[in-house]
């Protein structure tokens, strides 16, 4: 085997096609632009969506749904979840320091305890929301659930 003779596979690479480089190139001329029209200029841009002058997609389907602005989007963090981290760390005061801490939030998030899962410890909940029943829960083994703002 020698190096100077290695070559790739039969039909595994493609010569460039080299545009507007003289007849016998086989893409000169009009440069496989076609003749004439607004696609064969220089700068031309199709608007987006367009579709030759057919009613676009976006058109054709109706529209549908709302986008409330002013809805507030919480992270859930679950009763479970505070329960395993209660007992693996000895936590027994939660806030968003917490959360951030153990990856149950990030910095900008406003957390809501929800109420899948039991508590068994003592502990104090500060977040931006509670459920119902994740607020009976812990208070009824003796913890406290603070709002924040």
């Amino acid at each position: 085997m020698n190096l100077s003779t290695l070559k790739p596979a039969d039909g595994s690479t493609k010569k460039r096609k080299r545009i507007g480089r003289g007849q016998g190139s086989g893409h000169g001329g009009t440069s496989t632009r076609g003749h004439k029209g607004a696609q064969s200029r220089s700068g031309y841009s199709r608007k987006m969506g367009f579709e030759g002058g057919q009613m676009p997609l976006q058109r054709r389907l109706p529209k549908v749904g709302f986008k409330n602005p002013f809805r507030v989007e919480y992270v859930g963090v679950n009763l479970d979840a505070l329960q395993a981290l209660a007992e693996k760390h000895n936590i027994t005061e939660f806030n968003l320091d917490t959360f951030k801490k153990y990856n149950l939030s990030s910095k900008k998030d406003k957390v809501k305890i929800l109420g899948r899962g039991k508590i068994s410890n003592k502990i104090s909940v500060t977040c931006h929301a509670f459920t119902e029943a994740a607020k009976t829960a812990i208070e009824s083994v003796g913890g406290t659930a603070n709002v924040t703002k």
